[in-house]
C-alpha cells in the first residue's frame, strides 16, 4: 500500500477519522502507534513513521496507543474494494483461517506457496501473514482480558496462542503492560453475565444509516435465527469451533455486540462476520461522495447518508436465500424459507426424540434461544417433502448442497469473486442474478449492479433513470466502483 507522507500527516493534524484504519501512525520518540484520530498533540514530522497495518507497526518496535485504541479502529475498506490475493488474504485472515489452519492452510486456500504468500503480504501490508494473525489475537486476548473474568491461561488459548508463555510475551511487546495489568486498568467495570458472554463495541466510519440497515433485515428475518426488536438486531451464528448468538446495537460511533458463544476461539470469526454483516469497514464518504455526483442520486444521498450493503455472516445461507429468492417477491421467499426451517425442525425434533442422551425437542446445535441456519449436510438429509418449492428449485438447492460438500463451490468471504461466480453460474438452477446477488452479499464485492431486478428497475424509473437492464448498465458506468452501494439505493428508491 502506497502511503503520501504529506496526505497522512495532514490526516493525522486534522484527526480525521476517516482514515481511521487506512493507516497506522508510529510515533518514534514515544515508541507508540496511533489511529489517525488520536485526540493525542500532533507529534513533529521528524517523529513519525507511518504504516500500513498494526503488524508492521508492531514489528517495528511499537506498542499501541492506550488512548485511542488503534488495534480497535475499523478494517481498511480496501479489502471490499480489491479481489485480489492481498485483499482475499486479509479477509480470510480476519476469519481465524490462520489460528485454526496455520499458514500452510491459508496458502492453499489462496492457491500460492507461503513463501510467495509471505513476499505479497510483506510488500502490502509491511507484515507476513503470521504478523498479521499475530496482531489480531493480541486484540483478541484484550477484549477477552477486558470483558470477561476468564482465567489468563483460558483466554491465552481462547485467543489462538499456543502457550501462555507466548500469550504473556505478545501482550507485552503489544501494550506494554502484563495481562494482569490490562486487566486492572479495566476498574471496577463488570464482565457480562453468562458464561461465555463478551460485549465490545465494533468501530465504524460514520456516517452509519442504522434505520436503513435494521429495516432490510426485519423484512426479511427468519424466526428461529433471527430478529430485530427494540432498535437491536439479533441473530443465531454457525461458527467454526461451536455456535453463538449476537445482538448488534448501532449507537453514536459504534454498535454494541454482546455475544454469547459455545467456544471462545469463535470471538474473532464472530466479530468478522458481524463487522461484515454490517458493513462496517465501509468508507461512506468516498461512497456517497462518488454517487452524488449524479444528480438523479445526490437528493438520496442527502436524505440518507451512510447507506450500507447489508451483507452476511453465513455464505451457505445466503446463497439458499438466492436461490429460493429467484423471481419471488422479498415475502414470498421469507415463507419459502420458513417452511424450509420448520421441515428441519421436524427431522432435528426426530432425531432428538431417538437421542437418548438429548432432551426430547432439543435442537442439536443451540439449547434455546437463536440458531444458526441449516448446513449442506442438514439441507441435503431433508425429504422431497420438506421444501415446499418446485422440483427445480428443490434440486437447485441440493445441488449447491453437494457442491458446497465436495469443496466444488466456495462460498467463503475470501473466495476468488470471479471464479465463485463462474462455478455458481455452471450449477444447474443458478443463473447470473443469483450468482452476482451472492457476489454482492456473500461475497463482499462492491461493485455489482443488479440490472435485470425488478425492484432495481423500478427504483431506477422513480429517480427517473433508463430502467431496461441493457441501458441501466451503461448508464450505471458512472457510479464505479460502488454500484453495489447504487443497487441498495434504487432498491430503497422503488
Amino acid at each position: 500500500m502506497e502511503m503520501d507522507f504529506e496526505r497522512c500527516y495532514r490526516a493525522v493534524d486534522s484527526r480525521d477519522q476517516r482514515f481511521d484504519g487506512w493507516f497506522y501512525t508510529g510515533v518514534t520518540s514515544t515508541g507508540i502507534y496511533c489511529r489517525p484520530s488520536c485526540p493525542a498533540i500532533t507529534p513533529k514530522r521528524q517523529n513519525v513513521r507511518f504504516f500500513p497495518s498494526a503488524a508492521a507497526a508492531q514489528g517495528a518496535g511499537l506498542r499501541a496507543c492506550r488512548r485511542c485504541r488503534p488495534d480497535a479502529a475499523p478494517g481498511s475498506p480496501l479489502w471490499d474494494v480489491r479481489a485480489d490475493v492481498v485483499g482475499r488474504a486479509m479477509r480470510l485472515i480476519a476469519d481465524g483461517v490462520v489460528d485454526r489452519d496455520g499458514v500452510p492452510g491459508l496458502a492453499s486456500r489462496l492457491g500460492y506457496t507461503e513463501r510467495h504468500l509471505h513476499r505479497m503480504l510483506s510488500a502490502e501490508m509491511g507484515a507476513g501473514p503470521l504478523a498479521l494473525a499475530r496482531a489480531q489475537r493480541a486484540q483478541t486476548a484484550r477484549i477477552l482480558i477486558e470483558t470477561t473474568d476468564l482465567a489468563m491461561a483460558e483466554i491465552a488459548f481462547a485467543a489462538g496462542f499456543g502457550s501462555v508463555r507466548q500469550f504473556n510475551d505478545t501482550l507485552r511487546e503489544v501494550y506494554a503492560s502484563a495481562p494482569s495489568d490490562l486487566r486492572t486498568a479495566r476498574g471496577r467495570q463488570q464482565a457480562p453475565a453468562g458464561a461465555g458472554t463478551i460485549a465490545l463495541r465494533l468501530a465504524y466510519r460514520p456516517p452509519l444509516h442504522a434505520r436503513a440497515l435494521l429495516d432490510f433485515l426485519a423484512v426479511r428475518a427468519l424466526p428461529g435465527v433471527e430478529e430485530v426488536r427494540d432498535g437491536t438486531y439479533h441473530r443465531g451464528l454457525r461458527l467454526p469451533h461451536g455456535t453463538g448468538q449476537v445482538a448488534l446495537t448501532p449507537a453514536d460511533g459504534h454498535v454494541g455486540a454482546t455475544l454469547r458463544l459455545a467456544d471462545l476461539r469463535d470471538l474473532a470469526p464472530a466479530v468478522a462476520r458481524c463487522r461484515r454483516l454490517l458493513d462496517l469497514d465501509a468508507d461512506p464518504a468516498a461512497i456517497d461522495a462518488t454517487l452524488a455526483d449524479d444528480p438523479a442520486l445526490a437528493p438520496t444521498i442527502t436524505a440518507e447518508p451512510g447507506i450500507r450493503v447489508p451483507r452476511a455472516v453465513d455464505g451457505f445461507e445466503q446463497a439458499v436465500r438466492a436461490i429460493i429468492g429467484q423471481q419471488v417477491s422479498v415475502t414470498s421467499a421469507r415463507t419459502t424459507l420458513i417452511r424450509l426451517l420448520s421441515a428441519h425442525t421436524r427431522v432435528d425434533h426426530e432425531v432428538d426424540e431417538a437421542d437418548g442422551d438429548r432432551t426430547p425437542g432439543q435442537p442439536h446445535d443451540q439449547r434455546g434461544g437463536l440458531r444458526g441456519f441449516l448446513s449442506a449436510e442438514e439441507l441435503l438429509s431433508l425429504p422431497d417433502s420438506g421444501f415446499g418449492m418446485p422440483v427445480g428449485r428443490r434440486e437447485a438447492l441440493r445441488g449447491l448442497a453437494r457442491a458446497v460438500v465436495d469443496g466444488s463451490v466456495d462460498l467463503a468471504a475470501g473466495v476468488d469473486r470471479g471464479e465463485a461466480v463462474r462455478r455458481l453460474i455452471a450449477l444447474p438452477g443458478i443463473g447470473p442474478w443469483t450468482a452476482n446477488y451472492l457476489a454482492m452479499r456473500a461475497f463482499g464485492d462492491p461493485d455489482v449492479l443488479l440490472s435485470s431486478d425488478l425492484a432495481v428497475r423500478r427504483g431506477a424509473a422513480a429517480l427517473g433513470l433508463p430502467d431496461t437492464p441493457t441501458t441501466l448498465d451503461r448508464y450505471a458506468e458512472r457510479w464505479r466502483p460502488w454500484r453495489s452501494y447504487a443497487t441498495i439505493r434504487l432498491w430503497r428508491a422503488a
